[in-house]
């Protein structure tokens, strides 16, 4: 039975069921997809391929309301978070679309020796496969397919297992806006499929955003078949307060932060690490205003919490909790759910020694730790087997360049919480993975840098 369902977690109503694809179909697809990129991924000018990721971006904000409903239906999401996730990904296709020609130009390079011409020239990988996830359905294919239609790859979409009416009204819109055939295959396929899609030689690369376990094991079998491969993984990232002029505002965006998404957001700010003297001030304020918030009907235009993704997300987050607190951890707010719906959830000092301290808590936990001086916020700041993003808030400006060149992270925000951009690169290190998406480095992860020389 296929796995592939809506389930409302605000309701717990399923909504609809949608069957896995066969093993013939799923070959057909493969299939399609190959000769995409090998006919109309060559043949075609960057400007043509760049015409259609601008239309696939244009629908996405024409039928904004339609998706949006499809989003807040499938994983909760408040409805007005929807909205800027589909505006969004819309904005992603744009950009990738006005910078394709300048970033796939040919590269001349400057000869040290000899006669002739060399220059580096950006061809179509092939099929790239994007394994994607449920917290951002329309933001995460956005960000993986638009530069590489731009580039002339076709791209096949694995969704989350909970999305698939946002992925089939992204398919749809690829049709609508002149996609050809085979440029994009969404496929309903279980992990055995996905692993014979990476085994597949048509297939040129995989493109996957979700957990540690899922990206360790497609690393694996990219890895055995020789395949390019992009991971964004998970986080726990850092929110380090050293200094500031405006406490209540730096508590304002850990909030804003944290309670985005309904707390499920890889690079969300999810260790406050904060220096001994604003400490028990900022523990105050936290709470205080972290108690105002509470998890609503995610249909509202107030919402400003829902459910989180499902049932059993809320089930494994609550048994988090109480490891966190039978480790040491100091209990001051919330800890409780009402089905997918958890409560704004406050936890100081878990003990470093214990399993709770590196686990990544996906919902609305904020986890508060403190430490004597910038060396110890350095120290807790990178004790962490992840490295996605981190946040920093200094009016120190030599500290914030010490501190950003310290902390071990993909991303590193100053005094700003929020502030991701289409422009802006996008990705980790250490166990949050590899490669970037997004801005001039994800326009060409998955091209082949071609050397031409000539005589």
């Amino acid at each position: 039975m296929s796995k592939y369902a809506v389930i409302n977690p605000a309701t717990g109503a399923t909504l609809a069921e949608y069957p896995q694809i066969s093993n013939e179909e799923l070959t057909a697809a493969i299939g399609r997809a190959d000769a995409a990129t090998r006919g109309w991924g060559r043949s075609t000018s960057v400007e043509e391929r760049a015409a259609l990721v601008t239309r696939i971006g244009d629908l996405h904000a024409e039928r904004r309301d339609e998706l949006a409903a499809a989003l807040v239906s499938e994983m909760g999401k408040p409805l007005a978070q929807a909205y800027g996730e589909i505006d969004f990904a819309a904005d992603i296709y744009r950009y990738h679309a006005e910078i394709a020609a300048a970033e796939l130009a040919d590269e001349p390079i400057e000869l040290r020796a000899g006669t002739g011409s060399a220059l580096i020239r950006c061809a179509p990988l092939g099929v790239i496969l994007g394994v994607m996830p449920w917290n951002f359905p329309f933001y995460q294919v956005a960000r993986f397919a638009g530069p590489n239609l731009a580039a002339g790859n076709s791209v096949m979409l694995k969704p989350a297992s909970q999305c698939p009416k946002t992925a089939q009204l992204i398919a749809q819109i690829y049709v609508d806006a002149g996609a050809p055939a085979g440029a994009f295959e969404l496929i309903f396929a279980d992990s055995s499929q996905i692993a014979d899609v990476i085994a597949d030689p048509r297939v040129a690369g995989v493109s996957l955003t979700g957990s540690e376990k899922a990206g360790a094991a497609v690393a694996e079998q990219a890895g055995r078949h020789l395949k390019k491969v992009v991971l964004e993984l998970g986080g726990t990232d850092p929110f380090v307060v050293l200094s500031t002029d405006d406490l209540d505002a730096v508590v304002a965006d850990l909030v804003a932060g944290r309670l985005d998404n309904s707390g499920q957001s890889c690079n969300a700010p999810k260790r406050a690490v904060v220096i001994a003297d604003l400490y028990d001030e900022f523990v105050a304020k936290l709470v205080d205003a972290l108690a105002k918030v509470s998890a609503t009907d995610p249909t509202s235009e107030d919402c400003e919490l829902g459910p989180v993704s499902s049932l059993g997300a809320a089930e494994f987050l609550e048994e988090q909790v109480k490891r966190a607190i039978a480790a040491g951890g100091e209990l001051l707010l919330g800890g409780t759910r009402d089905g997918a719906f958890f409560a704004p959830t406050v936890i100081t000092n878990i003990p470093r020694d214990s399993a709770a301290y590196r686990e990544e808590l996906f919902g609305p936990v904020a986890l508060v730790y403190k430490v004597a001086d910038e060396a110890e916020a350095i120290e807790v700041a990178n004790d962490t087997p992840f490295g996605l993003g981190s946040y920093l808030y200094s009016t120190d400006p030599d500290q914030v360049q010490r501190v950003a060149n310290a902390i071990d992270a993909g991303m590193v925000f100053v005094n700003c919480v929020l502030a991701d951009g289409v422009e802006l690169p996008f990705g980790g290190v250490k166990r949050s993975g590899f490669g970037r998406e997004m801005g001039r480095l994800g326009a060409t992860e998955f091209v082949n840098k071609k050397l031409i020389r000539i005589v």
